[in-house]
């Protein structure tokens, strides 16, 4: 009878956030292992975000049911991922072109930085709503729309990218958790969009 009495005691708001904040870093560390294939990137950036998606909804989830999720990611994941990189390839030829002081390279180098941004938020966005059996095809042509549509929300996952990158530069170990914090950011900037 006691213990009937007895009210569940809850979490106070900031430790909430504070788990969430470490499940992110957590996160980040297991994308960082999984996108050790090269071209794995997108499916672990998938299921990363699928992992946050199930935290925020308090339906658990755990490294198990992220390399569930990553295994069923990857099967299309790959090709986005091989896609990446001969963008980025391209990306490259941009800079050499404009480092050469070819006609028109300065224009060419912009273009390119913007696009590959672009793909880069994109691919983001499409994790971010990646579900086991979605079609990556589809899932890119409605990240790429609402990259265009919601200039908001896209300069949010920029930023998120800028941080990354900065810290890999001052810290380079700290780079490796904060991926998860980009996962996070994409998880929410998709979520407000849905809302």
């Amino acid at each position: 009878m006691a213990q009937a009495r007895v009210k569940a005691r809850k979490e106070s708001v900031l430790a909430d956030r504070f788990a969430l904040f470490a499940e992110c870093l957590l996160t980040g560390v297991w994308i960082a292992v999984a996108s050790l294939g090269v071209v794995t990137y997108p499916a672990a950036f998938a299921a990363g975000a699928r992992h946050l998606r199930r935290r925020t909804a308090h339906r658990g989830g755990g490294v198990r049911e992220f390399v569930a999720d990553f295994g069923a990611a990857v099967r299309g994941g790959w090709v986005v991922g091989a896609a990446g990189w001969a963008a980025a390839g391209l990306a490259w030829i941009n800079v050499q072109a404009v480092r050469a002081g070819l006609p028109g390279g300065p224009l060419a180098g912009a273009v390119g930085l913007f696009a590959v941004i672009g793909a880069v938020v994109a691919g983001l966005r499409a994790a971010a709503l990646w579900e086991p059996g979605a079609a990556w095809r589809s899932l890119l042509a409605g990240a790429g729309r609402r990259t265009v549509l919601d200039p908001a929300g896209s300069f949010l996952l920029v930023g998120g990218l800028v941080l990354v990158l900065l810290s890999g530069w001052f810290v380079a170990p700290l780079a490796v958790p904060v991926l998860g914090a980009v996962a996070a950011a994409a998880v929410a900037v998709e979520e407000r969009r849905r809302r």
